[in-house]
């Protein structure tokens, strides 16, 4: 009974579209809109989690992670930066619509458990803003999102521990290789002792050419980290 007077004051609407959902679930996405949310599934990179346009005989390694393999241990993310995914990030990230966090926390914590069950990892750590970046924006996206997974998962958070020693440029607009670049000796560990041995989950929003995700990974393996997986909410392709 209080449910359904809670649905006629405040009736649940979908985060992306706002149409009315009678029987919402956690996530807050009506049916349409979740279809067209592209997860990503198999066949993909067992490495990196980049998805194969074609279906073959399962996941295997990527021409890239074959010859350059990346230092993180693997990397999967819930959905393609694309659709709904796509324009619920940059609402959360540039509009500040932090309630967002958790529709699009949910997605990826129910998508990648299985991932996440099979890393068995100690804990979580969201990658870290810059404090002149985060006085900007007022949040980081990462350690919100790294709250719900952690919550989903059951594991701690480690909010900081890692953390951005220096200011970097916008990534957005920067090729592969100036991406490498421009993140390199940004990040360090403020108490090395607390991960050595331990089995990280490095979460944050998307994964493009996947270098602050590896400059992290180098990082947290330097401090004697034992494995490193990186989850993100989004992959985006080129």
């Amino acid at each position: 009974m209080l449910k359904a007077l809670l649905d006629i004051l405040f009736p649940p609407r979908c985060h992306f579209c706002k149409a009315f959902i009678p029987d919402a679930g956690a996530i807050h996405l009506c049916a349409g809109c979740l279809e067209a949310c592209a997860l990503i599934r198999s066949p993909l990179c067992k490495i990196c989690g980049i998805p194969f346009l074609a279906a073959g005989d399962g996941d295997h390694l990527c021409g890239g992670c074959i010859t350059e393999p990346p230092r993180f241990t693997a990397a999967r993310a819930a959905a393609l930066f694309d659709g709904p995914v796509r324009e619920l990030i940059h609402r959360l990230k540039y509009n500040g619509r932090v309630q967002l966090c958790r529709p699009l926390g949910l997605l990826a914590g129910q998508h990648l458990g299985p991932f996440a069950a099979t890393a068995s990892a100690d804990l979580v750590i969201p990658v870290p803003l810059h404090v002149k970046r985060l006085r900007q924006r007022g949040f980081n996206q990462a350690v919100l999102l790294g709250e719900i997974l952690a919550r989903e998962w059951r594991l701690p958070l480690s909010r900081r521990n890692l953390r951005r020693i220096r200011w970097t440029e916008p990534q957005i607009k920067l090729t592969a290789a100036e991406r490498v670049a421009n993140v390199r000796g940004a990040f360090a560990v403020s108490e090395p002792a607390l991960l050595k041995g331990k089995r990280i989950i490095l979460v944050d929003d998307v994964y493009t050419t996947g270098s602050t995700v590896a400059e992290c990974a180098r990082v947290l393996f330097k401090a004697d980290a034992s494995e490193v997986y990186v989850v993100t909410i989004a992959r985006a392709l080129s």
